[in-house]
């Protein structure tokens, strides 16, 4: 091995020696001379393929650092992309809670009416549970604004709920059928009045 390398050497010496030779004196070119000529001819070529063995790893390496540079370059790149939309949705987020907070906040449809139905004004949407001739239940509805009652044709109607929105009292009546109150349904009132319910959706819906 050593004298592989100590060859190595001076091959990379002649190398130079040509473009150098100027350079040189001519005791110097002499010596080296004498060096050349004492290598064997399986020495020489025993060298040049080891030196294009070389060249050929050392070409092969700088490929696949050049490869791997370039996709770090890329993950550097996705990177950076992906900051900068953090960056954006975070302004987006701050920017629509500011609007947020600057607006009033709506109130629900489904808020509780006060009162009773029946001094109410505007349009009321109740779901009656019941109709009966004998049975009197008005002594629950005395405080309890959404159990109320109303006499009508020798009838005692009971009702719960009151809702502004349409919507709100379909769910509510569905809910109730589920639960057992099947005869359950929507009755609607007009500035306390009540109403046929064809006469205000209308104008609700």
């Amino acid at each position: 091995m050593r004298n592989i390398l100590g060859i190595l050497a001076i091959i990379f010496c002649v190398a130079i020696v040509t473009d150098a030779s100027a350079q040189m004196s001519k005791k110097e070119a002499k010596e080296w001379k004498k060096r050349i000529k004492k290598l064997t001819p399986d020495q020489y070529q025993t060298l040049l393929e080891e030196n294009k063995s070389l060249k050929s790893q050392v070409s092969s390496l700088k490929k696949e650092v050049t490869g791997v540079d370039d996709k770090l370059k890329d993950k550097d790149d996705q990177i950076a992309q992906y900051q900068d939309q953090v960056s954006s949705l975070r302004s987006d987020l701050a920017a629509a809670k500011k609007e947020a907070a600057s607006k009033p906040q709506p109130v629900a449809s489904s808020a509780p009416v006060g009162g009773s139905v029946q001094s109410t004004s505007g349009v009321v949407f109740t779901v009656q549970i019941g109709a009966f001739a004998k049975k009197d239940l008005k002594k629950f509805a005395e405080n309890n604004p959404a159990f109320q009652s109303d006499s009508k044709d020798g009838l005692m109607k009971y009702t719960i709920g009151m809702f502004r929105d349409y919507w709100e009292a379909d769910t509510f009546k569905k809910y109730l059928r589920e639960i057992g109150v099947k005869d359950a349904f929507i009755a609607s009132y007009k500035d306390g009045k009540r109403v046929p319910i064809k006469d205000v959706l209308e104008g609700v819906i």
